[in-house]
């Protein structure tokens, strides 16, 4: 392996031979990393940490660090970055605590940008993109696909559904409908769906036509979240609606916080 001599290597680290650790790096025995993984320098890898493969960690990151809870005690807890997925400048990644399910992890192919902030025993989806000072504090689900764009703070306990896209310095105290663009002006507020997003993930123009047709339903008719939610399980009882619809039905179902409408 291609490890700089001033960095330090903690016996019981386990770094595959074609992985590159560059200067002033840390790394925890605890610690395993992928194959081709690319620490490029003043990086701090620590605790139970596990890194995928292909997975590059730009400087003065710090994953698998102690979380920032005054309960944690020193407990041994896990932190899981998964393959191909770029950690910018300066992120900050806290390992999991025994009473919020002991892992943090972040999934495959995402991008987290410089001086992000990924609090202890959040889950990121696959495909996400955190823009730069986006903060998570603990215990925040991220599903597949989601961005969040610049200095974005979230809530702990929020979740934020699949191919959202949250605008830039949007504050998050509330779950995030799946698909939607949410966004700040005066309060937060849910514009519709991520039209362009889904497009370019695959989504047909009649998937898009139903998410349109149940938001409709959610920001523009007469109803509550309640009644709006079972005017949309009545059209997907009826073959009006599809899969799609029928995972936005549950997101809304499941929310303990409320949804950002």
């Amino acid at each position: 392996m291609s490890v700089h001599p001033s960095s330090i290597v903690a016996e019981g680290a386990t770094i595959p031979a074609s992985c590159t650790v560059g200067p002033f790096c840390t790394i925890g025995p605890n610690v395993t990393l992928g194959e081709k993984c690319e620490l490029i320098s003043h990086i701090v890898l620590d605790g139970e940490t596990t890194i995928g493969d292909r997975v590059r960690i730009f400087p003065f990151a710090s994953v698998g660090i102690a979380p920032q809870d005054l309960k944690y005690k020193g407990e041994p807890t896990r932190c899981e970055i998964g393959p191909d997925t770029v950690i910018r400048e300066s992120v900050t990644i806290s390992r999991g605590t025994v009473g919020g399910g002991g892992i943090t992890k972040v999934g495959s192919g995402c991008l987290i940008m410089a001086y992000s902030h990924i609090g202890h025993d959040s889950q990121i989806g696959n495909g996400c993109i955190l823009a730069n000072g986006t903060t998570l504090a603990g215990h925040v689900t991220i599903e597949d696909y989601v961005t969040t764009s610049a200095l974005g703070p979230v809530h702990q306990y929020c979740r934020i559904g699949k191919h959202a896209y949250i605008g830039g310095g949007t504050t998050i105290t509330q779950d995030v409908l799946p698909y939607s663009l949410t966004s700040v002006e005066r309060d937060n507020h849910a514009y519709g769906i991520n039209k362009v997003g889904l497009e370019r993930k695959g989504f047909t123009p009649d998937e898009i036509r139903q998410l349109r047709s149940a938001y409709r339903l959610l920001q523009h008719s007469k109803l509550n979240t309640t009644e709006a939610l079972a005017a949309i399980r009545k059209k997907l009882a009826t073959g009006e609606f599809g899969e799609k619809v029928g995972y936005l039905a549950e997101f809304i179902a499941k929310s303990d916080r409320g949804v950002i409408k």
